[in-house]
């Protein structure tokens, strides 16, 4: 996802730092957004949902910020993924996984799920639903339906699709395209 080999690791064995990466990926490319988990580890002595949730809110934000930092908006992005910790923290007891494995859920639970964290909308929660079932094995009922067209076998449309350059070339084409109808239809 990165081209770093630590960071891509911290994403693939930490489901909290693969949720803080989804996060972080918008206004900026996918690797830089996915790497931020790697730099807000490197800068705490590890990835940890506990010790972000409970890290002072202003030294979380300064940790956030130092270059390189994890976004381009490093300190509203610092308080996003500080709440987004939180809310991990007191919803389910420190334990992502348990977003898409508690009790069972289908995939529109696990879409419900996901859009009641805070910075996920509709768009993020398919998005990373479809991240889920097709790069990480997680394919509770009904997920390819529940992330719509981001759950599409053959889509290439969201980081959710990226598994070597040239599928994130392709990602790159669309959104580009996206960007051009959009813009096209605005007149």
């Amino acid at each position: 996802m990165t081209g770093d080999a630590e960071a891509d690791r911290l994403l693939s064995e930490d489901p909290f730092a693969l949720l803080t990466g989804m996060l972080l990926d918008q206004q900026i490319a996918m690797e830089i957004a996915f790497n931020g988990p790697k730099k807000i580890a490197d800068r705490m002595g590890g990835f940890d949902v506990m010790k972000i949730a409970e890290c002072d809110p202003e030294e979380f934000v300064e940790l956030c910020v130092a270059k390189p930092a994890i976004h381009r908006y490093g300190g509203s992005m610092a308080k996003r993924v500080q709440a987004l910790a939180q809310e991990i923290v007191e919803q389910y007891d420190g334990k992502t996984a348990a977003i898409w494995t508690e009790g069972d859920p289908d995939g529109k639970e696990v879409l419900k799920r996901l859009k009641a964290l805070p910075g996920f909308g509709d768009q993020k929660a398919r998005i990373f639903l479809a991240l889920l079932g097709k790069q990480r094995g997680v394919q509770p009922t009904g997920w390819r339906e529940a992330a719509g067209a981001y759950g599409d076998a053959d889509a290439r449309r969201s980081i959710a699709d990226v598994v070597d350059q040239q599928s994130l070339d392709e990602v790159r084409v669309w959104k580009k395209e996206q960007k051009a109808a959009a813009k096209a239809a605005k007149g």
